[in-house]
């Protein structure tokens, strides 16, 4: 069984527990993926103006380490509580389209909702998610990263007309 699992901020640990069940104690080949969004076009124009004349580059040059820093840390974090050796691929750019890809071939690809989770229903999904789901290429496993909203929170019906 080859699982995909996206390791997301907030999202990670419901994730990795998930594929570990799905696996059990079967032989199973599974990939971590991170991915770092892009900007899209150069920094704010405020952006390192506290910092002094010159240290813009610097500046971002910082940021995108501690960024690579943080997402690597999420995968070795994510890889012990799985509790086995899995592939791990940090990856940047667009994260639903590098997603999808590294769904290709998979039998499972496991995501946690990463919208409004205090309630059921489509905005408990985020955009970049979403498209994932339409497009995933294998099986989508789906997770509430935390408790799960109770049916009460489902908005009521239309009155009638």
């Amino acid at each position: 069984m080859k699982i995909v699992i996206w390791v997301r901020e907030g999202t990670w640990p419901a994730c990795v527990d998930a594929a570990r069940d799905l696996v059990g104690s079967g032989p199973a080949e599974v990939t971590l993926v991170c991915v770092r969004e892009e900007a899209s076009g150069p920094p704010d124009p405020g952006f390192g103006s506290l910092i002094g004349r010159g240290r813009r580059r610097k500046a971002t040059e910082e940021l995108d380490q501690l960024s690579r820093d943080a997402a690597e840390t999420m995968l070795r974090r994510a890889q012990e509580r799985l509790g086995f050796d899995a592939t791990m691929r940090l990856e940047s750019g667009f994260p639903e389209r590098l997603v999808t890809a590294a769904a290709d071939g998979a039998d499972y690809l496991v995501l946690g909702r990463d919208g409004d989770r205090r309630r059921l229903g489509p905005n408990s999904i985020g955009k970049h998610t979403r498209f994932v789901i339409d497009h995933a290429p294998c099986r989508v496993l789906l997770i509430w990263p935390d408790r799960v909203p109770d049916l009460g929170s489902i908005p009521p019906p239309p009155p009638d007309r």
